[in-house]
């Protein structure tokens, strides 16, 4: 297999790009990106300090002193913010629809571009998030976005919470997908949308491994 590729997953909400990213990443003996959580580790901290979220000069102090750094940690990026690892404190629906509240902002994504970018300098890198192919990686040698229809993502996303413990209620689920997918989609910066060049896989009728071995097909065709 083709090594040292940069592989970029985009797509919505709950259509399964951790999942499939990093089996792929484990697959390829590729590093695994998850550019997300880089958002979630500022909503994090912004929740805790109960910044006003549509206050950009608040926004900039938060960016100017917070410091976000990715520790490669058996083949998977961990974000920590000011040296603590959140990876388990950011997952809840509440710091994901804050992520994507604060990831309108130019300043917020201004920050974690380079840190990124830097990420995947060498290659054999699969980055997975909202503007991998269009914005951060844009000469990506394997573009994906993968897709499903919203209520195969809510349903995902209700069986992914409740297999961790964590809260579950459907319709608060329904409610924050589609307030997620409205501000992914319709931001002017870097909105939601298949990067160009992009092979796109409908995961809705596909197993797991189904669009594991589509995209590794794919991917196969790369010249080494």
């Amino acid at each position: 297999m083709t090594k040292n590729l940069i592989i970029t997953i985009d797509g919505p909400a709950g259509a399964g790009k951790s999942t499939i990213s990093k089996i792929l990443a484990k697959k390829l003996g590729y590093i695994y990106l998850d550019t997300g959580a880089l958002y979630r580790a500022l909503a994090y901290k912004a929740l805790k300090l109960k910044i006003d979220l549509n206050d950009i000069s608040s926004l900039k102090d938060l960016c100017l002193k917070t410091e976000v750094s990715l520790q490669n940690i058996n083949g998977q990026m961990r974000v920590y913010v000011d040296g603590e690892d959140v990876e388990q404190k950011i997952r809840t629906e509440e710091v994901g629809l804050t992520a994507s509240k604060i990831s309108t902002y130019a300043v917020i994504r201004d920050k974690l571009l380079d840190l990124q970018r830097e990420a995947g300098a060498r290659g054999g890198i699969v980055a997975e998030g909202r503007d991998m192919g269009s914005v951060v990686f844009p000469d990506a040698e394997c573009k994906f976005y993968l897709d499903a229809k919203i209520d195969e993502r809510i349903r995902r996303r209700h069986k992914e919470l409740a297999g961790k413990g964590l809260s579950a209620e459907y319709q608060s689920i329904q409610k924050d997908m589609i307030a997620r997918d409205e501000q992914d989609q319709k931001r002017e910066l870097a909105p939601l949308k298949a990067p160009q060049g992009a092979i796109v896989v409908d995961s809705d009728n596909l197993s797991i491994n189904e669009v594991v071995e589509k995209i590794l097909s794919n991917i196969s065709k790369k010249k080494p």
